[in-house]
């Protein structure tokens, strides 16, 4: 029999003002996710500025920047469930999930099972995006969530900026090296068609396990981007990808912009096409 704890050694929940904090999710550079309650027991994941940044100016302005892009996103099945932000804090609809990255890194069945679906949905995610008025500019597989019956959501739009008109400028590019496109490392103009680079990059490593430009330093990224031998046809490394799914994802990859898809809504449209969904 279980022994029952006297009253003064019950060990309450932390709480995050309203919240009770019940799991810690995941750790970030600036933030933590965590399972958290309200006072009815319902579930939310609230992401929190890491303490120790409370007062770095810098990652709390970059923290909020993220928060507020959330907000002003329309509603969509492919985006994490926005309820509110505060000045610290971000709270999301909680959906049991892991990122792609993690999944890669296991190797869960759900990957090869879905595979058409996921790439389909990710691509549509970010139309929504861009549709809304914004680019996410940091596009990545930490930055998708697949549940386990192959749903997907985007998260982190902390790099997001509002998506221009035409290509424009920006006084800092940050990003992701590996997922950037060649016009951001070289710090030229970007539009949209940034973050359908960055699809790319994510579709290519997800049928074949990797990266279509490798390399250590953005130095070396960018010159993989440049070599015309990159990068290998998908089909030499996975010959079970049919054609037409290669021709789109390899678009999404051209190193001038203006080969690439200029919208991501016909990029679905191919996806659509191409693996007959």
């Amino acid at each position: 029999m279980a022994r029952l704890l006297p009253a003064n050694d019950v060990v309450l929940p932390e709480k995050f003002g309203r919240f009770y904090l019940r799991e810690l999710l995941n750790r970030g550079g600036m933030a933590e996710i965590w399972l958290v309650s309200d006072s009815r027991g319902k579930s939310y994941a609230l992401r929190r500025l890491k303490r120790e940044l409370r007062f770095n100016f810098i990652a709390r302005r970059r923290f909020n920047h993220g928060n507020k892009i959330l907000s002003q996103l329309n509603d969509s099945d492919f985006i994490v469930g926005y309820v509110e932000h505060g000045s610290d804090y971000l709270l999301m609809d909680y959906i049991e999930a892991a990122n792609l990255k993690m999944l890669f890194a296991s190797q869960e069945p759900v990957l090869a099972e879905n595979v058409a679906q996921i790439l389909i949905d990710m691509a549509t995610g970010l139309s929504h995006v861009h549709e809304s008025g914004f680019m996410h500019l940091d596009f990545k597989p930490e930055n998708v969530l697949v549940t386990p019956n192959a749903a997907v959501r985007l998260i982190d739009f902390d790099m997001a900026q509002p998506k221009p008109e035409k290509p424009a400028k920006f006084s800092k590019y940050p990003g992701t090296p590996g997922y950037m496109a060649p016009e951001q490392l070289q710090r030229q103009a970007i539009d949209a068609r940034a973050d359908i680079f960055a699809y790319g990059v994510t579709a290519y490593e997800l049928l074949t396990q990797q990266k279509p430009f490798p390399g250590n330093t953005p130095g070396e990224i960018l010159a993989a981007q440049m070599d015309t031998s990159n990068p290998m046809p998908i089909r030499e490394i996975n010959s079970a990808v049919p054609s037409a799914l290669e021709n789109v994802v390899l678009k999404c990859l051209e190193r001038d912009p203006d080969r690439r898809y200029p919208v991501s809504g016909l990029l679905v449209r191919d996806l659509e096409t191409a693996l007959y969904l």
